[in-house]
Parts: C-alpha cells; structure tokens; sequence
C-alpha cells in the first residue's frame, strides 16, 4: 500500500467517489485543466470528463449558486474554493440557501453539497490567502463544518462529506498538505462525521485542536511527557455538529483543557467549546480553561506568520499554567 499525503488522500477520495457515483461532479476554478491551484483535482478532468469536471469562471457567488441548484436537483457538487479567503462572496448563497432549503421546504429540497476551501496561514502566502476563518460557519444552523488533519481523515471524512445528504463546510489545513506521508488504503470507507478522535490518551491535561495545528499539539504532548505530564489529544475534526460528550469524559478525567486553534481569539469556536466546559463540567474542573489561539488582528505577511500561529512552546506553556493553577 502507498503511502500518500493528504493532498493526494482528498484527489484519491474525489477520484473513488467521482468513479462510484455519477451524481459527483467537481466545479471550480482551473480544477480541470489546470488541476487546481494546489493540484488536488489533477486527473480528474482527463479520467471523467469536461462534463463532471466544470472550470468556471472567476466568480466565487456564482460557483456558490450553482453549486447549490445542482445539488437540490439531485447531484452532488463538491465545489472547490482556491483559498478559504475567496470564499466570503460565496456566503450568501451557502448561508441563505444551501443551509435552509432543508428546513424551508419542510425536507421536501436537500442539499447534498461540499464547499472544499484549503485553509490556514503557513505557507508563505499574503493574509488573503492565509485565513482561517472556521467559526464564520459553525454559527450557521444547517452547516456542517469538518477540518481533517491527516491524509487517512482527508480519504475518510471527504467521502463521507460527499456521501452526505446536507452541506458540508470541508476545510483542508494547505500547511500539512505535503507535510507528511501515510498509508491510505483506496477502499471507499469513510469515517464517521460528528465524532472527535483520541489521538493520544492522558491523565493530566486535555488538549483540543483541530486542522494543522494537531501537529503542534501533538508535539506538545511529547514535550510535555518529557517531563512526566501525561496529555490526552483530542482532534475535533468535525467542528459542528460538534462531539462535546468526547471532550467533556476527557475533562471529567484530567480536570484541565488547553483548546488550540489557528484562528483569532475572540469568538473563535474554541470559545464556544470554553463556555460549554464552563456551563457543563465546572465541577469537573480543576483550573481555568486555557485557549492558545492566533491574534485578533490579520495574519501577518511570511516574516512574522510563525509568530502568529500557535506554537509547541505556546501549548506547552499553557498546559503547565492548568498544571499550576491547581
């Protein structure tokens, strides 16, 4: 079995799909001839075709709008914005169509759409290009939102965005797209969407994350273990509808949680996770909840940018102040 990285996991899960599904087509800017700009659709026109590989024009509102007209009559779009920053035009017709119609006409019209979006600062790029901008969507009723974090999760949680009968928000972390490499067997199984997965198990502390940041969390986790602190990961994975009861047992364990996200602080989803540990499990606590997060301001040009993510030190620092609070 190759081994792959996760860019080539999201085109081996759209070429798995596109050959088992006629209803599958991707639209996109230069995602035919060109194979997008981060060449996750490269193939893909060659093997199925102009017909079910659509290069549109530079119009993200329009992609948005017909992406949601295919998939109330019955297709399934997997809709491709070159970077998570293009995809503000497309909110009107995500957030007032492809989100109500399920609801507005009673369960009558469903909209079986992906919005695939690569995410995240890292890679060099101005902030137009660099955003992470998650939490725009989790407030969005009708949404599900999903961030992978590894090539098997991309194959996995991708088919089972598609396979979905409503609109799934796909996020793809671009700074670990050729990162690493792992086995991926190309079989169809998907992995189940609205569920966290334990990473690591830990006694000490519970570390929530999600997207690229899952590598520095983990590395933090090490570091921490070092020195004889036992951290438990935890990678969200599908932010709404989101597993809290896999986050709240974990508490319930370790009586303290770092939440790390790439996005700014303030009303970040890793607030919303903060107030629910507050309202749910503060009998369970043992020190304030710690949130290690990027700034409130926009991501910094490539000098600065590493400053702006969240770091293993950052992570471990906040692990060791819960260690101390109590």
């Amino acid at each position: 079995m190759a081994q792959i990285t996760l860019i080539e996991a999201v085109t081996q899960a759209l070429a798995y799909e596109m050959a088992h599904d006629e209803s599958v087509v991707v639209l996109g800017e230069d995602v035919g001839v060109n194979g997008g700009v981060f060449r996750a659709t490269q193939g893909l026109q060659e093997k199925f075709g102009e017909l079910r590989v659509l290069d549109t024009p530079l119009d993200e509102t329009t992609i948005a709008g017909v992406t949601v007209g295919l998939a109330a009559q019955g297709m399934k779009p997997v809709a491709e914005a070159q970077f998570e920053g293009f995809i503000y035009p497309m909110m009107e017709q995500i957030a007032c169509h492809a989100a109500r119609l399920r609801n507005r006409t009673r369960g009558r019209i469903t909209v079986p759409a992906v919005w695939r979006a690569p995410w995240g600062g890292g890679i060099r790029a101005p902030e137009h290009h660099s955003e992470a901008n998650e939490h725009l969507f989790t407030n969005i009723p009708g949404l599900r939102v999903v961030m992978p974090s590894s090539p098997a999760r991309a194959y996995g949680l991708l088919l089972a965005a598609i396979r979905d009968p409503d609109p799934v928000m796909f996020f793809e972390p671009k700074r670990i797209y050729r990162q690493y490499k792992e086995e991926v067997p190309d079989d169809g199984e998907a992995l189940p969407l609205d569920v966290c997965f334990v990473l690591r198990d830990g006694t000490d502390v519970t570390l929530v994350t999600w997207g690229a940041q899952v590598k520095e969390t983990l590395e933090a986790a090490d570091a921490l273990a070092a020195e004889g602190i036992s951290a438990e990961v935890i990678d969200v994975a599908t932010l709404t509808p989101l597993d809290f009861d896999t986050i709240a047992e974990s508490v319930q364990k370790t009586g303290r949680c770092v939440i790390v996200h790439e996005a700014p602080k303030t009303a970040g989803f890793g607030a919303e996770i903060a107030a629910r540990l507050a309202e749910e499990c503060m009998y369970d606590l043992l020190a304030p909840v710690e949130r290690v997060t990027g700034f409130d301001t926009h991501i910094p040009l490539f000098r600065l940018e590493m400053k702006y993510l969240p770091s293993t030190e950052r992570v471990v620092e906040a692990a060791k102040r819960t260690l101390a609070a109590s």
